[in-house]
Parts: C-alpha cells; sequence; structure tokens
C-alpha cells in the first residue's frame, strides 16, 4: 500500500516541510507516504475564486492513481478517532489499495473533489493553514500505523 498527499501549494515554510518529513520517514516502506505539490492556480485581481479551486480540483483528481481510495481533507468533512483511521488504514492495507489524500490550496477544495472522493476527512472543527494539513496527517497516518502495528508511541 502507497500512501499519497496530493497537495495544492508549493515551497511551503521550512518548519511545515520539516514536520512532515520527520512522520513521512517514520512510515516504513509497506506504507510508504509520498508528497506531490500542485501550483496554486491563477490568483489576481478580479479573478474568481471558483474558478482557482475548479482548476486546482481537476489538477488533484488528475493525479489520483487508477484504483486508489481517494480522501478529501475538508472541514465540513467527517472526524476521524486515531483509532478509526488506524482501523481504516488497516482495511486498505488488507485490500491492497494505495490511498490518495487531496488537501486543497488557500480558497478550499472544488466541489467537485469532495463528490469524488470516498472519504472527506475533517482533521479538526477549525480551518487549519492548508500547509499545516501537511503535518497533520502525517502524523495522523504514523500515529494509526503505530495502533495497527502496537508501537509504543501511541498511549491509549
Amino acid at each position: 500500500m502507497k500512501l499519497h498527499l496530493l497537495a495544492v501549494g508549493t515551497r511551503p515554510p521550512a518548519w511545515v516541510q520539516a514536520g512532515y518529513d520527520e512522520y513521512a520517514r517514520r512510515l516504513p516502506r509497506e506504507c510508504a507516504l509520498t508528497l506531490r505539490e500542485f501550483p496554486l492556480a491563477r490568483r489576481g485581481k478580479g479573478e474568481d475564486a471558483a474558478r482557482s479551486r475548479t482548476t486546482e480540483g481537476e489538477r488533484l483528481l488528475g493525479a489520483v492513481p487508477a484504483g486508489a481510495v481517494t480522501v478529501a481533507l475538508d472541514e465540513r468533512g467527517r472526524g476521524l478517532t486515531t483509532r478509526e483511521l488506524a482501523d481504516r488504514l488497516g482495511a486498505w492495507r488488507d485490500d491492497a489499495r494505495d490511498v490518495a489524500f487531496l488537501v486543497g490550496g488557500p480558497d478550499g477544495l472544488d466541489p467537485s473533489v469532495r463528490e469524488r472522493a470516498d472519504l472527506v476527512w475533517s482533521l479538526s472543527p477549525l480551518t487549519l493553514p492548508h500547509a499545516l494539513v501537511r503535518v497533520v496527517v502525517a502524523e495522523a497516518l504514523y500515529r494509526a500505523w503505530t495502533v495497527n502495528t502496537g508501537h509504543p508511541y501511541h498511549r491509549d
């Protein structure tokens, strides 16, 4: 099983990259997490935010590997406990399915991304900076993996 983090936005702050790298590095090869970044759609004076979201959504959906479970990260999605995420991660592993996690830009995800997703996941009822989502997702996936393997990182 491969985990793909598809994210709008390039050149995040160094602390975001360091946080993401730390947790992605901890995951084993059989549950590897890779990041693919997409440039922000053009945003200028008078540009329509919906048009930008549509362009970014098309880029994200076009990069989802064939047959992969698609998870859209959105504040209006379903919250998961660590145990629930661990169960889903285990099921995806057992089904030998790759998983693509889609992170929108500063204007969020296009509705087409949420509609296409197998799961719309909310990390928090708070609106998080889109760059920070990379770190939170990587840590959550690492934590879920540790739950499934009995690693002492996660404590109930």
